[in-house]
């Protein structure tokens, strides 16, 4: 069988948690979800010439993952984001800027990486900076018309505008977002009504072909085609959310590539996310059950996510 091929665009750095640090950059999560779920998978970003960078080199290569699309830089330093965690798990960011991957390349390497992706995943965190935000707008763009654009909201601080957003959802044709996105989506946009109306909403004015929506304890919303599927929420012991997201998201792209229905996708997606919350640090080892979802014939028992997941 074929392996999928799924490409991600942005940061990746170093998560300085109370207890140490540990490699982080949604992006980045995503391409280790998607690897460990049976995707051929690699990240496009941009790292120092230093210890942290090579550190970063020797952990991609450990877990399997090429370091081809990682360029270096010669003058700026690999990305840091010192992150403190609340009573109940919730991660407060402090990213730190004029690193290396604020100045992704458009180099042949990227170009040719995306040329025949099944999927590609990029945010809006990365596209901070004119260098990177270019680069990553001309690499989703390159993509075949069959591939599936993912964007990965992902807001964080007030590296954003209206202009990135806009512009990234007109790029896509999926997005996925959380619970305290969608408001924000909701006040840009002018959005009204319930969450699913203003997850049509979304959907119709960009002409996106798939919207996962997840709501914390609430559970999760899908939306493929004119299919809506929306799973409650169950409760779940939470070491940290960092990642839990991008775990979502991994299932979702392999589903999404696989023609899965969309409860399937849905449910799946859900089985793997609250493994990430019970865990510390953005991408602890998948069990041999959870990585058997992503080619299982049959669906497991809904799994809802939970709390906090981004």
């Amino acid at each position: 069988m074929t392996r999928p091929k799924i490409v991600a665009l942005g940061e990746v750095l170093w998560d300085l948690l109370p207890e140490g640090k540990m490699l982080g950059g949604a992006p980045a999560n995503f391409a280790f979800h998607a690897h460990a779920l049976g995707a051929e998978s690699q990240l496009i970003s941009r790292i120092g010439d230093d210890h942290l960078g090579r550190e970063i080199q020797q952990r991609f290569s450990a877990r399997g993952l090429p370091v081809g699309g990682l360029q270096i830089d010669p003058a700026a330093p690999t990305g840091t984001v010192s992150v403190e965690l609340s009573a109940d798990g919730q991660p407060r960011y402090i990213i730190h800027e004029h690193v290396a991957w604020d100045a992704i390349a458009a180099v042949p390497d990227a170009m040719s990486a995306v040329a025949d992706a099944d999927a590609v995943c990029f945010g809006s965190l990365a596209q901070r900076s004119p260098a990177s935000c270019a680069t990553i707008r001309a690499l989703v763009a390159a993509t075949l018309p069959t591939a599936w654009r993912i964007f990965d909201v992902n807001l964080r601080q007030d590296y954003y505008t209206r202009e990135t957003i806009e512009t990234s959802l007109n790029l896509a044709n999926v997005l996925k977002l959380n619970e305290t996105e969608l408001p924000k989506l909701a006040a840009m946009f002018g959005l009204t009504g319930e969450t699913s109306d203003q997850v049509i909403a979304l959907a119709t004015r960009f002409d996106l072909r798939a919207i996962a929506l997840t709501l914390g304890a609430g559970g999760s919303l899908l939306r493929v085609g004119d299919t809506l599927s929306a799973l409650a929420g169950t409760p779940v012991k939470v070491r940290d959310t960092i990642g839990a997201g991008d775990s979502f998201t991994a299932m979702l792209a392999l589903g999404l590539i696989g023609g899965w229905p969309a409860a399937q996708i849905n449910e799946r997606a859900n089985a793997i996310a609250p493994h990430a919350c019970s865990r510390s640090g953005a991408r602890p080892g998948l069990p041999a059950g959870l990585r058997a979802l992503a080619t299982s014939r049959s669906c497991p028992p809904p799994s809802p996510p939970v709390a906090g997941r981004g």
